[in-house]
């Protein structure tokens, strides 16, 4: 089966990895949801023959997802550390101390903005969850509730003015309508005004076989191969091309209209590099999903045989991706005792789809504390296994699950 490319317009784009049928991995259920039918939907990840975009190729509305958003980014210590150096590269880079206007599409509770505005810029956070704006009144940002794109960039920029900056983080994957959201840059966007993006980049999901990354949200898995052709298919281009550690590898690529600024010879050598590896072609997914299906019965076979052995064990993080983890491998309460995470907004609620509770990290240290605890959030390895050094000082194991099976 083909379906048509978010980037090219192709109706050439072949599945490789097919995940099942899964829950929305933001929508955590509580305690009365779980007597009602919950909405599963297939997810399946495609290669595009024509420009070698990989994407989604079945997507759910965008209003079905975001517009109730239970994932806070300053949930994560190293998230936050991570913004604040980002907004001091950006408002040095692109001189914005004077007080230069910042957008930032999907500003969930306006972490980032907030270390803009330390800095001097003026500041807006675009973003249609409702629920979130809660978290950011008392910062004074001010806020469009929305989605970004061409019929919304006119107001944007009729009430606030052109933005020097536009920012992303963690939400270009996200976008459907890839033609509309340029658009909408196109129209917002100062004349010499950057739009810079953040992205899990997909030669680390492909070096760390992270197919947790995929859900619903994440219509597309971007290279800087693909990204260049979208651009410049719509009078841009990118100049700078940046791989950055944060969530074990992202790629920050800043873009500008065609002939407002320099191509830097990072773009040049990134996109070589992709194209040794290749990830522009069909037979390395071909071979990554056969890696996926391996993992899945690691996995199994070391928590079936903790189980057997008499361990209890938990789950530590409920991030998106950790709903792809537990679905996938089929995890649910009569294995794994409960997920342990920070944010207030999903303790006392369930995993989509499995159905775990979770609970508090206190609960950890709790008798009958577990044994071992699956490591969901496994790309904030370091900053969790340091917050729990007490239950593991008390004998408790952390198991990692991608890109292998360790323990730790």
């Amino acid at each position: 089966m083909t379906a048509v490319c978010l980037v090219c317009s192709e109706p050439d784009v072949e599945v490789f990895l097919d995940l099942g049928s899964t829950a929305l991995a933001n929508k955590f259920p509580n305690a009365e949801d779980l007597s009602r039918p919950e909405p599963r939907f297939p997810l399946r990840v495609g290669f595009c023959r024509g420009c070698g975009h990989v994407q989604l190729v079945e997507r759910v509305p965008p209003a079905a997802m975001f517009t109730d958003y239970l994932y806070v980014s300053s949930a994560s210590d190293t998230l936050r550390d991570h913004f604040d150096d980002l907004a001091a590269t950006l408002t040095a880079r692109h001189d914005l101390a004077d007080g230069g206007l910042v957008i930032d599409i999907g500003c969930n509770d306006a972490s980032l903005l907030c270390c803009f505005r330390d800095r001097g810029a003026r500041t807006l956070g675009v973003d249609p969850a409702e629920n979130l704006a809660e978290f950011s009144r008392d910062t004074g940002i001010e806020r469009y509730r929305g989605f970004f794109g061409a019929d919304t960039a006119g107001e944007i920029a009729e009430r606030w003015g052109p933005a020097a900056l536009i920012t992303a983080t963690n939400t270009f994957p996200h976008i459907p309508d890839l033609r509309g959201f340029v658009a909408g840059l196109d129209a917002v966007l100062a004349p010499g005004g950057a739009f810079v993006l953040e992205a899990h980049y997909l030669v680390d999901l492909l070096d760390q076989l992270a197919f947790d990354t995929v859900y619903h949200e994440h219509v597309s898995y971007w290279a800087l191969g693909p990204m260049m052709r979208l651009f410049e298919d719509h009078g841009m281009e990118i100049v700078r091309a940046e791989r950055l550690p944060i969530h074990h590898g992202q790629l920050r690529a800043t873009v500008m209209r065609r002939g407002e600024g320099e191509v830097d010879g990072s773009v040049a050598e990134v996109l070589a590099a992709e194209r040794q590896l290749g990830i522009d072609r069909f037979d390395t997914w071909r071979s990554f999903a056969g890696r996926v299906g391996r993992l899945k019965s690691e996995v199994m076979d070391c928590l079936n045989g903790l189980k057997a052995d008499g361990r209890r064990l938990a789950g530590y993080g409920a991030p998106a991706k950790g709903s792809t983890l537990l679905e996938f491998l089929r995890l649910g309460p009569d294995l794994l005792d409960f997920i342990a995470d920070r944010s207030p907004l999903k303790q006392g609620r369930y995993t989509p789809g499995s159905h775990i509770p979770i609970v508090p990290p206190a609960r950890l240290l709790e008798d009958p504390s577990p044994d071992h605890v699956l490591l969901l959030a496994w790309n904030f390895e370091e900053e969790i296994l340091a917050q729990q050094a007490e239950f593991r000082r008390r004998g408790g194991k952390f198991i990692l699950p991608v890109p292998e099976v360790r323990i730790a």
